[in-house]
């Protein structure tokens, strides 16, 4: 696990499906939003600004992303 995230507080993204396929957020980090894979908790650690990661939220919402 990346140290700079230890610590963080992990919740499942409410965008998951009930199968399993799930991703991580922290929340609570100023300016960045870590997203990890739910059933490979000490894997790798994606970095997103939080702006990146707003845009990115947005555009599913809108439908400009597919969701599956």
């Amino acid at each position: 696990m990346n140290r700079e995230f230890r610590g963080a507080r992990w919740r499942k993204s409410t965008y998951s499906i009930a199968d399993g396929d799930c991703i991580e957020v922290a929340d609570g980090l100023s300016d960045i939003v870590p997203v990890r894979d739910s059933k490979d908790p000490h894997g790798p650690t994606l970095a997103f600004t939080a702006t990146a990661w707003t845009s990115f939220l947005a555009a599913i919402h809108t439908g400009e992303l597919p969701t599956s």
